[in-house]
């Protein structure tokens, strides 16, 4: 049924033109569609003018203005591309289109809803309508609640419900088949070209540019797929390189989650049953973390800035210039621990970091160098492609135990012991650390083994000591975790 003369789609983290759920809405609602995105100055003003990310989405966004273009047959149907705050410029822009309805995905990031809530009070005003959609995770919200109707705060029977969910309902994708036809031409004054990095104040990133857009995500998983049937053993080896390197595009939504799950979920067979196998069903199990940790900032958002588990704010964090010496050490791959520095070498040069890195790092931050997670968390989000919000903070809480699912406090990784579980021949350390590539392997996993030779041919550049003794740091940990236990086991009696 057509509500409305004229619509305005309002792009964000969902980049693409096909199984979009704010899209199909306003197909169904409106007669003529205008798309939109605005490069939000107070997202971009932060942010290193050379930020990966940001030249992502610019390329991104050239891409879907040519496929607008091209599936309209016009150049005047083309992408509408504003700089400027979202909060002023989206209501400004509904007005000059003469939008009586605006149309956006949801997004529950706190600072995201602040926003849209100014967006929904401004267009109010002016008599137009705003309609937010689910479309970045499968289930949201309150879309899996326990039988008490209370929210998961645990991942294996949240993982179980969501199987079951997903078993009975299927995947629901959105058709955006009808946007050629009710494409409407831009007016002359918005009917200028996607702006350059250098239009917006930045800057061409350093190395290879990511592959941008719907186009590069789709390279992405034909890339990943051969090596998705192994991925259950893989997975963990960082120099394997098998994950599926799709993060970033589902970060800005370049590819539908809706169809890596029906890719991963299993099929029926021929008994009717469904048999999944363990390299689709691990796989699965991650994208269903990352619905976990979206409804867990959608319902608890305190965590987003500080504990989910409000006892463990009151932990006595390493401070002053030595604390502050291990976080520049950590940040630049230079602690002593080679699987660590690896990690963090690859994460500076690449934007990227192995999933199974990114816990040895950051659990040797919290429980080695007794840092806060949160400078670990904020660290991680300036360089990481893929930052999302609410699978950072999830991640990096549960290797601090501080989380709703957390890692039990009393359980602190091994960096030596993970090194030689994950990189037994040091391929991953080698790569990333060639300075070190010299040495023998049993030393690449435990730096404190070099001889007294070996230590002399180091460079100067890297340290010929561990900055800290894990055993000693364990103990550390220990008594750490255990005087914030007691005291809240104190207050409860």
């Amino acid at each position: 049924m057509v509500l409305h003369e004229t619509g305005l789609v309002w792009l964000r983290r969902d980049l693409r033109l096909h199984d979009h759920a704010a899209l199909a809405l306003a197909l169904a609602r409106c007669r003529h569609i205008h798309v939109a995105f605005v490069l939000d100055t107070g997202i971009l003003a932060p942010l290193p003018r050379n930020d990966r990310r940001v030249a992502f989405i610019r390329d991104t966004l050239a891409a879907l203005d040519e496929a607008l273009r091209a599936l309209a047959g016009r150049a005047a149907c083309g992408l509408i591309v504003r700089h400027g705050v979202a909060a002023d410029v989206v209501p400004e822009l509904a007005m000059q289109l003469g939008a009586s309805a605006v149309f956006a995905s949801h997004d529950d990031e706190p600072a995201s809803l602040a926003r849209d809530n100014a967006v929904r009070t401004a267009l109010t005003r002016q008599r137009c309508e705003f309609h937010t959609v689910k479309d970045h995770v499968v289930f949201e919200r309150r879309d899996l609640l326990t039988q008490g109707g209370t929210p998961y705060t645990v991942f294996t029977p949240y993982a179980r419900a969501w199987r079951a969910r997903l078993s009975a309902v299927g995947v629901q994708t959105h058709s955006t088949d009808e946007l050629p036809g009710r494409l409407a031409d831009r007016p002359d004054r918005l009917a200028v070209p996607v702006p350059t990095l250098g239009d917006i104040g930045f800057t061409s990133p350093h190395g290879p540019p990511l592959d941008a857009g719907p186009q590069g995500a789709r390279a992405a998983l034909q890339a990943f797929w051969p090596r998705a049937a192994r991925y259950d053993t893989t997975r963990d080896v960082p120099a394997l390189d098998s994950t599926s390197r799709l993060g970033v595009h589902l970060r800005f939504g370049t590819l539908s989650i809706r169809e890596l799950v029906a890719l991963a979920a299993p099929t029926p067979a021929p008994d009717g049953t469904q048999r999944p196998d363990d390299a689709r069903a691990t796989w699965l199990n991650e994208l269903i973390w990352r619905d976990f940790f979206a409804q867990i900032m959608a319902h608890f958002p305190h965590a987003m800035t500080g504990a989910f588990r409000a006892e463990y704010d009151a932990l006595a964090w390493e401070q002053g210039a030595a604390a502050d010496a291990h976080f520049a050490a950590w940040c630049d791959g230079r602690t002593g621990y080679p699987i660590v520095d690896a990690a963090m070498r690859q994460l500076n040069n690449t934007g990227f970091m192995h999933n199974r890195v990114r816990m040895v790092a950051a659990s040797f931050l919290v429980k080695d160098l007794g840092l806060d997670w949160r400078r670990g968390e904020a660290y991680f989000a300036d360089r990481l492609d893929d930052f999302d919000l609410a699978s950072n903070n999830g991640n990096w809480q549960w290797a601090a135990s501080t989380g709703c699912d957390a890692q039990p406090w009393f359980r602190i990784f091994n960096p030596v012991l993970q090194a030689r579980k994950f990189d037994p021949r040091g391929e991953f350390i080698r790569q990333w650390l060639p300075e070190l590539g010299h040495l023998p392997t049993g030393v690449l996993h435990d730096f404190s083994t070099l001889a007294p030779l070996e230590r002399a041919s180091l460079p100067a550049s890297y340290p010929a000591t561990p900055c800290v003794d894990h055993a000693e740091a364990r103990e550390r940990t220990l008594a750490r975790y255990g005087a914030v236990r007691g005291a809240a086991g104190a207050r409860a009696s």
